[in-house]
C-alpha cells in the first residue's frame, strides 16, 4: 500500500489512473521522482509525510511533520460525538444547536469531520502548537469549512468561556515514555512527540485536560477521547466523578475511547 501511494504520488495521478493505465510509460522525471520517494520512505519517513496526504472519515487532509497523521482508529472518536451529538443520550433529538471544542486538534481531522457530518453545530477547534493551527486551517479552506470552524492557539481549553460547551472531544497524547520502546520506529522518530508521548506514564495530558473539560462543559455535556488499553484504568479512575463512564473498544477489541458525561447539577 505504501509503494501504491508513493507511485501516485510521483505520477501525479489516482488509483483509478494508475491501474486503467499499466501502458503508460515512466519518463526519466517519472523514474527520479519515484526513486526519490521511494529512498525517502527506505529512511523511515512515513509515506502520509512524502506525499503530504491522509484519508480520514471520507476526507483528504494535509499533513506534514507539524501534525500526527490521522489513524483509522480515531474515527470512533467521531462515531461517538456523532451518537451523542444527535440525541441527548436517552434516545432524544437535541434541541439546540450544539457547542462541540475539539482539543488539540492536529491536522483539524476530528472537528472537520463534525463540521462535515453536523451542519448546524458550533465547532471550535485548539492546538498550542502554530504550526499545526496552520495546517488545520489549511484543512478547513480546502474542504471549505472555514466559516464552521473557530480555531484558538491555546493550551488544551485554557482561557475559553466555562459552561458553555455541549461536548469536549480530544484525541490527546496518551503514550508514556516508559512505552516508547513499544511505539513504531516511524512514529517516534517522525511523528511530533509533543502529539505522542504524554510524560512518564501517558496519562498527564489527561489528567490536566479532564478538570479543565468539567469548567468547560455546560451541565449534562460530554467528554469524548481516545485513550489506549495500557491507561484505560487509570483513566477510569480519573473519572469516578463523572456520571455514565463508558470504555468502548475498537475493532481489534482494544480499549479506545472513553466517554463521559458532567454531572446536570454542576
Amino acid at each position: 500500500m505504501n509503494a501504491e501511494l508513493l507511485i501516485m504520488f510521483a505520477l501525479d495521478c489516482d488509483r483509478a489512473y494508475l491501474y486503467a493505465h499499466p501502458e503508460r510509460e515512466l519518463t526519466a522525471e517519472d523514474l527520479a521522482r519515484c526513486d526519490e520517494a521511494l529512498a525517502r520512505r527506505a529512511t523511515g519517513v512515513p509515506a502520509q509525510y512524502i506525499t503530504g496526504h491522509q484519508e480520514f472519515w471520507g476526507l483528504d487532509f494535509i499533513v506534514s511533520p507539524a501534525v500526527l497523521i490521522p489513524r483509522p482508529e480515531t474515527e470512533h472518536v467521531v462515531e461517538a460525538v456523532l451518537e451523542l451529538a444527535k440525541a441527548d443520550g436517552r434516545g432524544r433529538p437535541s434541541l439546540h444547536q450544539l457547542r462541540i471544542v475539539d482539543v488539540g486538534t492536529g491536522s483539524g481531522a476530528i472537528a472537520l469531520a463534525l463540521a462535515k457530518e453536523l451542519p448546524t453545530a458550533e465547532i471550535h477547534a485548539t492546538d498550542i502548537s502554530p504550526a499545526a493551527l496552520e495546517v488545520a486551517r489549511a484543512n478547513a479552506a480546502r474542504h471549505e469549512l472555514t466559516s464552521r470552524i473557530e480555531f484558538h492557539g491555546t493550551d488544551l481549553l485554557s482561557g475559553l468561556p466555562t459552561a458553555s460547551f455541549d461536548i469536549v472531544v480530544s484525541n490527546p497524547p496518551y503514550v508514556g515514555e516508559s512505552e516508547e520502546d513499544s511505539v513504531q520506529l516511524e512514529v517516534r522518530k517522525f511523528e511530533p512527540r509533543n502529539a505522542v508521548f504524554a510524560g512518564p506514564t501517558g496519562v498527564e495530558v489527561i489528567e490536566r485536560m479532564i478538570p479543565q473539560a468539567r469548567g468547560a462543559l455546560a451541565p449534562g455535556g460530554w467528554l469524548v477521547f481516545e485513550i489506549s488499553g495500557t491507561i484505560a484504568d487509570r483513566v477510569r479512575s480519573l473519572l469516578l466523578s463523572w456520571d455514565e463512564v463508558e470504555i468502548r473498544n475498537d475493532l481489534q477489541g482494544i480499549a479506545r475511547v472513553a466517554i463521559a458525561r458532567k454531572a446536570t447539577s454542576g
